[in-house]
């Protein structure tokens, strides 16, 4: 029975990355399975700290139960701090919560200090993220490592179900080229510095075609001229659709080694269009995917260490159709259908 369902997801103004994008693809999925979805999207801030729990309350406050004088079915909930939101028939998918406040804390990537106020913050994030994500009749996480991080952190347990990448069906395979494709957004945790220090170290002279836009290309636009890459590290920055399908088809490998990501969608996709993936021991939700030897290379979290792998893969080309072979399978099962499945609570 088609249902009204209203998808929540908090949204950083002028960023646009992967959770908005499956935010925007379960709203899709829904509709293609016939029932009216919407998404709500809320601005948040995170500095001074003291507005994360402004963040949260301001979910608090929506009434989500009616829109327009006829009621919402069910809500599902993406990331932080969109799960306050309330409803009798509230589902978590869980992206991630507020990493700089939990994994990343104590860590560079962390903007929180080891001072009384901001211990005091965190310890008031802790008490919202039990209690709200406590109250949901579902949760889903997007990855066991998101998963995992919840339980530990919070005690709440969490289903892994998979988000499909919004070019599920188009990716395909191609020949294996003679470039590598990073398809990350340019920040510093997709650690993009170690593949440009990776490709310093080399034997071989070994192009990499960079896409994707972030804070953080300045800088390494700078590290690349000093390392002396000059035309083996091309940023393109945003590319189309088309563009992007067609750089992942005809690549002799893609690299992705975030650290400890939720879950990656970059992953999924150089899978799908039957391309190895180089990443490392650290990279998290990745390796859920990419196993030594089967689909990829993994490796240390070393530009040497990479850089040997990414010989090994454009000295072999028939090494990187072998491990390419063996994607699609492992992500075959990473459908919109499953999803929906899990998500929609039967009246």
């Amino acid at each position: 029975m088609p249902k009204r369902i209203l998808v929540c997801t908090a949204q950083v103004p002028f960023a646009r990355g992967g959770a908005e994008l499956l935010a925007e693809g379960l709203c899709d999925a829904l509709r293609a399975r016939g029932h009216s979805a919407d998404m709500v999207a809320l601005p948040y801030a995170w500095q001074p700290h003291d507005r994360l729990a402004t963040s949260a309350l301001a979910w608090r406050l929506l009434d989500l139960t009616h829109v327009d004088g006829a009621p919402v079915d069910q809500i599902i909930c993406t990331k932080f701090p969109s799960y306050a939101a309330r409803h009798p028939r509230k589902v978590v998918w869980l992206v991630h919560q507020h990493r700089q406040a939990y994994d990343w804390y104590g860590t560079p990537l962390s903007d929180f200090a080891n001072t009384p106020e901001d211990r005091a913050i965190r310890d008031q994030l802790l008490r919202i993220d039990r209690a709200m994500l406590g109250e949901a009749q579902r949760r889903y996480a997007i990855s066991r490592n998101v998963a995992a991080r919840l339980r530990r952190f919070t005690g709440l347990d969490a289903m892994p179900l998979h988000p499909p990448s919004r070019y599920a069906g188009r990716l395909h395979a191609g020949p294996y080229g003679d470039y590598l494709l990073s398809d990350a957004r340019l920040d510093a945790a997709k650690r993009l510095d170690l593949l440009l220090r990776a490709l310093a170290r080399t034997s071989m002279p070994i192009r990499c075609v960079l896409i994707g836009a972030g804070a953080d290309r300045e800088r390494l636009e700078r590290l690349a001229a000093e390392l002396g890459l000059g035309a083996r590290a091309e940023f393109r920055g945003f590319v189309p659709d088309e563009e992007l399908i067609a750089l992942y088809a005809a690549a002799r490998a893609v690299y992705y080694a975030p650290y400890d990501e939720d879950y990656g969608f970059t992953s999924i996709q150089a899978l799908a269009a039957a391309r190895p993936v180089i990443t490392t021991e650290d990279a998290g939700g990745v390796l859920e995917f990419v196993t030594d030897g089967v689909t990829g290379l993994v490796a240390p979290p070393d530009p040497v260490a990479i850089a040997a792998r990414l010989d090994l893969l454009f000295a072999d080309q028939g090494l990187a159709a072998r491990l390419g072979a063996a994607g699609p399978a492992r992500v075959a099962g990473i459908t919109w259908d499953r999803v929906i499945d899990a998500l929609i609570l039967e009246r």
